[in-house]
């Protein structure tokens, strides 16, 4: 640590009202301040592990010793400066959510995923705020993270009081309930630290019901090998025939645990023109997405986290909704037509991943 960052030096700074001062200056909606000690989590973080429940994302296992020790990260790290961004565009309806997901013809992208791709926007505001710390108490040791390094930011933030973890595993907290980001920056200064908050879920357990896939084992426990968001993201491989019919429209997320949830009645819709839903995809029907060409797929995903995906486990989504909208009782005769034929004519060229979901799709 700087030896011109004493304890008494901060606090004749007053650098906790400073900081929450410029954080929401740079687009952050809360600021809370916890130190590195993890307690049990780690040991929880490997008992998941060694159940499986983390499917392929090998690299929750291959750096668990890192998000046991945030000082492995940072050397000297003494506190981490949590923040949290609400992400939710002015647009957003979740009675309308509701509404598309129960039309099969229409293609439900998660909420979060419409605008730019957060990673971006967090990490370079968190960068900008960490310079703008060192111009106020000179040069000391840092580094920003966002959802891009082994670190257990969500026990992070729960630690230092941001809210506290929902039966779905998401964080929660009673003024924007759980529709936000979040951002940390590990630093080498003995700053005050915060209280956590107390948990408010009770006896509720209307994520644990409404998960299409019964992803929730049990309160606080996600397997995630069966969570919708996993299977349209995260999983490289084809998706499991068991999970397919309840995917439903869902092509890239899910957000039902979070729609369902009573304290959502608080989330708050962001400022930030980053967050605008791009593309239409708050609106897109199936055919829609499905006629984009590979090139389309990259040019209007452009800054997007989907386009990280790629096109074929975009296409590999979109051929097991359309075998569902196929399945589907209210869909006219005339739709499914039409939906058939777009499958039937984009099956010779398909890879063997989007050309086997196709099928299913067709054999539905």
């Amino acid at each position: 640590m700087p030896s011109h960052l004493s304890k008494t030096a901060l606090d004749e700074l007053n650098l906790r009202d400073w900081l929450r001062e410029q954080a929401r200056g740079f687009g952050f909606d809360a600021l809370r301040i916890t130190d590195t000690q993890l307690g049990p989590a780690p040991e929880r973080l490997q008992e998941w592990l060694a159940e499986g429940r983390h499917g392929e994302m090998e690299y929750m296992a291959r750096h668990a010793q890192l998000r046991a020790n945030p000082q492995l990260l940072v050397p000297g790290a003494l506190r981490v400066i949590c923040v949290t961004m609400n992400y939710l565009s002015p647009k957003a309806d979740f009675e309308q959510e509701w509404q598309r997901l129960a039309d099969p013809s229409q293609a439900v992208v998660s909420l979060y995923a419409r605008g730019r791709d957060y990673h971006k926007v967090l990490r370079n505001r968190l960068q900008e705020f960490a310079q703008a710390i060192e111009a106020r108490i000179g040069t000391f040791g840092y580094r920003v993270f966002t959802d891009s390094a082994p670190l257990m930011e969500v026990e992070l933030a729960r630690k230092a009081g941001l809210g506290w973890r929902g039966k779905h595993t998401l964080l929660l907290n009673r003024e924007s309930g759980s529709t936000f980001f979040l951002g940390e920056i590990l630093v080498d200064v003995p700053l005050p630290l915060d209280d956590e908050e107390d948990s408010h879920c009770g006896t509720c357990q209307a994520c644990m019901d409404i998960c299409p896939t019964q992803a929730i084992t049990a309160p606080y426990q996600l397997d995630a090998r069966r969570c919708i968001s996993y299977l349209t993201i995260e999983n490289p491989t084809a998706i499991p025939v068991e999970f397919r019919r309840a995917m439903g429209n869902r092509i890239y997320g899910c957000d039902d645990c979070q729609l369902i949830c009573p304290w959502n009645k608080f989330a708050q819709r962001s400022s930030l023109p980053d967050f605008v839903e791009r593309h239409g995809l708050g609106c897109a029907s199936l055919l829609q997405l499905w006629s984009w060409t590979e090139v389309e797929f990259e040019q209007r995903h452009e800054g997007s986290a989907i386009r990280r995906i790629g096109y074929s486990r975009w296409r590999r989504n979109l051929a097991v909704a359309m075998g569902n909208a196929l399945l589907a009782d209210d869909l006219p005769i005339s739709e499914k037509q039409v939906l058939k034929q777009a499958l039937v004519s984009a099956l010779p060229d398909a890879d063997d991943l989007v050309a086997e979901h196709i099928e299913w799709a067709l054999g539905q």
